[in-house]
């Protein structure tokens, strides 16, 4: 039988990213506390120009899948989830997750998100492995992904310098057998 709620979770709907979405991100990438969350770059903010290419780029929908994450109750852009980096003949991927404006990170959209979104990977498009990468000091984002079954195969030691500091990056992996397995 078909999952009628393929993009449908408890909390949230992924659909797709629209131009009209742009003003949102822009705030976002205005942050620089959602983009030392989301990449290693240098935080920067973007214009609207560089966030509609990433948009047009996320919807060619050959080796990336770019969504938007909105709450059941309305149209509000809350976050991204993005399938990237796909390679069809190994059945692998990346996975990321972004939830924009802190106000709206620690109230289970992302979990229902990334479950939503791990479902895609490994049911529609039978993929056989997502990875993923995370800062160490993420710490809410790596429980999250270790209490989906995610398992930390390796550390990029010292990976990147934030404020004086140095922190890891480190790498998880989850098999699709292994995503059955807790369903």
């Amino acid at each position: 039988m078909l999952q009628s709620n393929l993009l449908r979770g408890e909390r949230v709907r992924l659909t797709a990213v629209i131009l009209a979405d742009i003003p949102v991100m822009s705030k976002w990438w205005a942050d620089a506390d959602f983009l030392r969350l989301y990449d290693s770059v240098p935080a920067y903010p973007q214009t609207e120009a560089q966030l509609t290419k990433r948009i047009e780029d996320g919807q060619k929908g050959e080796m990336t899948f770019l969504f938007g994450m909105r709450p059941l109750a309305n149209d509000e852009l809350i976050g991204l989830l993005e399938l990237d980096g796909i390679m069809w003949t190994h059945g692998t991927t990346f996975i990321s997750i972004a939830i924009g404006a802190a106000d709206n990170r620690g109230k289970g959209y992302g979990r229902d998100a990334l479950q939503l979104g791990l479902d895609y990977a490994f049911r529609e498009l039978n993929l056989h492995r997502v990875c993923l990468t995370v800062f160490n000091y993420n710490e809410g984002a790596v429980r999250l992904y270790e209490s989906l079954g995610f398992v930390r195969e390796g550390v990029y030691r010292e990976h990147l310098q934030r404020d004086g500091r140095r922190y890891d990056m480190l790498l998880y992996g989850l098999l699709r057998r292994e995503w059955e397995s807790r369903k």
